[in-house]
């Protein structure tokens, strides 16, 4: 490193002390804080992070070594395991791992104040998510890309194994059908949004067919080709919405959750490069399009955070979440900081498409992207004023949050701009949007956009969780045929056509019926504790992992 390149990351250290000097209160302690301080605090730490906390895990640590063939090459069977194009992989892997968690968590933990929130999703992901997914990923990919209840099996015995393969298999069935009910959630009703994002489906076939069939390697003509399509169906989906059209895409829950069933069915029968990988590859772009354009609405508008460090329910009787701060905070986030179900994923596809071991960097990068989405769903939020942002995620009357001291203000103001009612309705989707909405409304050029942008955001959200459901639905199949091979070998070999098909169906079967019977009140909470249990449970085994590598 010259020294030119040290005085840098130097200067970067600084200001990123600076940023978090006027995020916590240390520097003008009486004054709201500016957006932008928390957009320049978690960057300069992300990239500090990345740099040297990062390297030092993969060179020091893990010991990553290109020389070693990969499972994608030595068991490589076009369906599994492929090797993909390094940004094809990262594509594929943010997209598995970004779902709803990194979106509406961080929402809905605000009514604690932005303070814990902010700092558990950057320190939280610096420190212990971003470190689970990379571990687990290399130990999945050196063991043939060994689910994680068979890292367990190997390291910790047949018992530990098997109780974590159960445990496993359960909390994902519970988080596919949270993250699936805040899709049926957002696309009920709403012609535009599922027209958009049906179209993606043959969007994705043309784009695995083309760069397997027609022109292998050509991943930059694949991405034109995807990117032009996926535009064209968000603005033709407009027009759909107002034409005769629009009745076919206005779907009830019941056909919404049957059509999403059949989604998830098809994306873990498939081979991966034909649908998988390629839709978690376009969702990508369209997900690091929306975020960046966000960062640079927060740096052009620079908005001032209305909610405070603090509020007064971090000791508990929260309208939105009953719970005190700890653990509360940890469990509403999720995968905003640490996820469980990341690890599923890491143990899961993306180690099966990894051709050198050096990209299993990506394990590391990925999370702290999706950590700096939790950043700027929070930003979002937490702009709005505190009574405005109560009075959507509660059903309180306006009468009784101003005498809990959090008067509404703009409500009516925003209900006008969005052309629908937003107050009222909880689940953290609607006040991200609202927020999401007021940001790009700011930017040059788009004011009076505000109801354009608003329905936009939800169908961002909903395509920024289908990618979780299809990656997750796959890895829970081979949990299932991991469990059944027990008792009967053939299911074991995650080939064998039967087998696919047959517990493909018991998994999509599994989780459409909670989306079904269930709601968010009853789903999210066992889905943010089941969560944060699997993260300990991965982190216990990445422990186990390393002090077998004699790294401890």
């Amino acid at each position: 490193m010259t020294t030119l390149h040290k005085f840098g990351w130097i200067g970067l250290a600084i200001l990123c002390a600076i940023a978090f000097g006027h995020v916590v209160g240390f520097l003008n302690p009486h004054e709201k804080v500016n957006g932008l301080w928390l957009v320049v605090a978690a960057s300069c730490f992300y990239v500090l992070a990345y740099r040297f906390y990062g390297r030092f895990l993969a060179r020091r640590v893990m010991e990553l070594d290109d020389s070693r063939r990969t499972p994608a090459y030595r068991l490589e069977d076009g369906t599994n395991f492929y090797p993909a194009n390094k940004y094809i992989l990262f594509g594929h892997h943010f997209a598995a791992i970004a779902g709803a968690g990194p979106l509406l968590g961080p929402v809905l933990a605000s009514q604690f104040g932005f303070l814990p929130g902010f700092l558990w999703i950057v320190i939280g992901a610096v420190l212990a998510g971003a470190v689970q997914d990379f571990i687990i990923l290399v130990a999945s990919m050196r063991r043939n890309g060994r689910s994680l209840p068979e890292i367990a099996h190997a390291e910790l015995g047949p018992i530990t194994g098997l109780a974590t393969a159960v445990a496993v298999l359960f909390i994902v069935v519970v988080a596919l059908a949270g993250l699936g009910l805040a899709v049926v959630n957002a696309l009920y009703d709403n012609a535009w949004g599922t027209f958009t994002i049906v179209m993606t489906i043959p969007i994705a076939f043309v784009m695995g067919l083309y760069l397997q069939n027609f022109r292998p390697g050509q991943v930059g003509e694949m991405t034109v080709i995807g990117l032009v399509l996926l535009v064209a169906a968000i603005i033709f989906g407009r027009t759909v919405a107002q034409s005769d059209w629009a009745e076919w895409f206005l779907w009830d829950r019941t056909t919404l959750t049957w059509c999403l069933a059949a989604y998830g069915f098809l994306a873990s029968v498939l081979p991966v490069w034909i649908l998988l990988v390629p839709r978690d590859y376009l969702s990508t772009f369209m997900k690091l399009g929306v975020i960046g354009l966000l960062g640079v609405g927060v740096i052009v508008m620079a908005p001032t955070i209305e909610m405070p460090r603090t509020t007064e329910f971090i000791s508990g009787n929260g309208p939105i979440i009953p719970g005190t701060l700890f653990p509360f905070l940890f469990i509403t986030i999720a995968c905003g900081a640490i996820s469980g179900f990341h690890s599923l994923v890491s143990s899961g596809t993306t180690p099966k498409l990894i051709s050198h071991e050096s990209q299993a960097i990506v394990g590391y990068g990925a999370m702290l992207l999706e950590s700096f989405v939790g950043v700027i769903a929070l930003i979002a939020a937490c702009l709005l004023v505190p009574g405005d942002y109560f009075a959507i995620n509660t059903h309180l009357s306006f009468e009784m949050l101003e005498t809990m001291g959090f008067p509404t203000a703009h409500i009516e103001e925003l209900s006008n701009m969005v052309e629908v009612d937003v107050s009222g309705r909880p689940g953290g989707a609607v006040s991200l949007a609202v927020g999401m909405a007021s940001i790009f409304s700011g930017l040059p050029g788009m004011s009076g956009l505000m109801a354009y942008w608003y329905q936009f955001a939800l169908l961002f959200e909903a395509l920024f969780i289908l990618t979780t459901i299809d990656a997750g639905t796959r890895v829970a199949r081979y949990l299932v045929q991991e469990l059944g091979g027990r008792a009967y070998a053939p299911l074991k070999h995650i080939n064998w056509w039967p087998g696919v098909l047959g517990t493909s169906l018991f998994v999509v079967g599994a989780w459409g019926y909670l989306i079904g019977t269930g709601s968010i009140a009853t789903i999210w909470p066992m889905f943010g504790a089941a969560n944060q249990l699997l993260g300990m449970l991965a982190l216990c085994i990445a422990t186990t992992v390393l002090i077998k590598m004699n790294k401890i």
